[in-house]
């Protein structure tokens, strides 16, 4: 007997107009196993957080279907998907102490007073915040508010947690403290948390997979390594972390391979991102970490130093390469050349594996 096993959550199919004559979310299919961290990352307008409150029930799907656990729940309405969910602004009640916040779920599910006071402990000391019970949300940092409004999506004990922008109203290290303590409570619960987000860092910090959106349309779902690394086409490419962009020809093709013809008839390898043929205009990528300065590797080419900038543990160095004045590379402090200034000219390569030719920009 052969047993059929279904994604935890399924998008299919499903199409979002407002309007109803522009789609915000186009064609989605999209799944999401139990237990994994899967964040919806974009711009501003991609569809992404459309696609959350679609599945929280506070949106409709023009057409398509939703299903968790294999169980249709685009016809459900929100009270009833028993879905955790954290909001950017928090959402907590201002006029309710800490404990009545997180007591909430618990009450509108007629849970009884013995089993409420107990889970609001459990959930205190699970975001390291016993001592602050008593006091009201306008009484709590930004950091503290959001621990509790994360312990409220967290206190009914969901299997799917969605999360809209969560830490974008933090400050920079607060943020990134919350980051690997979401990350830490997700591998401690094992829930399967929805996360959207803008900030590659984040996404790239805390998912298992990143699906990346752009017009309504998933351009690809993948690890965040793969994603990084093996880029489906220059708008991932550009979108998640740094990189520098080199437009030519392609002129040859060899194996997984292709040799590019620069503006300036200067020749180099890379290998191939997406299928290709020769005579192709294509969009070379490359990281500022895989850039080399002052050797010449297999693909060299001259750049001259525009500016220094100096962060502590390395310094990023933007040059003009080929008439590209932005082209980054990234040093660490220990491999900078004491007569490098701007002006200076120095050659600019990369192995051929640290290039990937994708389609044009």
């Amino acid at each position: 007997m052969t047993v059929v096993s279904h994604p935890y959550v399924h998008f299919r199919n499903i199409q979002k107009t407002y309007d109803g004559e522009q789609l915000v979310v186009k064609n989605l299919n999209l799944e999401v196993e139990k237990g994994e961290f899967l964040t919806l990352l974009g711009p501003s307008g991609s569809g992404k957080t459309t696609c959350l409150m679609l599945l929280a029930g506070f949106e409709m799907p023009t057409k398509g279907e939703i299903f968790l656990e294999n169980k249709p729940l685009h016809t459900l309405p929100p009270h009833k998907r028993d879905i955790g969910m954290v909001f950017q602004n928090y959402a907590l009640f201002p006029h309710m102490t800490v404990a009545e916040n997180l007591a909430y779920p618990l009450k509108v599910r007629k849970i009884n007073k013995a089993l409420i006071a107990e889970k609001v402990k459990q959930s205190l000391a699970l975001v390291k915040l016993d001592n602050l019970a008593s006091r009201y949300p306008a009484q709590l940092s930004g950091g503290q508010q959001q621990r509790i409004a994360l312990a409220r999506a967290l206190i009914f004990q969901p299997q799917l947690v969605l999360m809209d922008e969560p830490l974008g109203a933090l400050d920079k290290q607060l943020r990134e403290q919350m980051q690997l303590e979401i990350r830490h409570l997700h591998k401690e619960l094992g829930v399967t948390i929805i996360f959207v987000t803008h900030d590659q860092s984040e996404a790239l910090t805390m998912s298992d997979r990143i699906a990346v959106f752009n017009e309504g349309i998933i351009q690809q779902v993948d690890t965040p390594q793969n994603l990084y690394e093996h880029p489906c086409n220059s708008f991932v490419a550009h979108f998640i972390g740094e990189n520098n962009e080199l437009t030519g020809v392609v002129v040859d093709i060899e194996n997984n391979h292709c040799r590019v013809r620069l503006k300036n008839d200067a020749e180099v390898l890379a290998r191939m991102g997406i299928p290709m043929n020769i005579g192709d205009i294509t969009s070379l990528s490359i990281r500022p970490e895989r850039v080399i300065l002052a050797q010449a590797k297999n693909n060299c080419l001259t750049g001259t130093i525009e500016e220094l900038i100096y962060l502590g543990d390395h310094v990023r160095v933007r040059l003009n390469v080929i008439d590209n004045n932005t082209f980054m590379a990234k040093i660490p402090i220990s491999a900078m050349q004491k007569h490098w200034t701007a002006g200076v000219t120095i050659p600019v390569s990369w192995y051929s594996d640290d290039a990937c030719a994708l389609n044009p920009l």
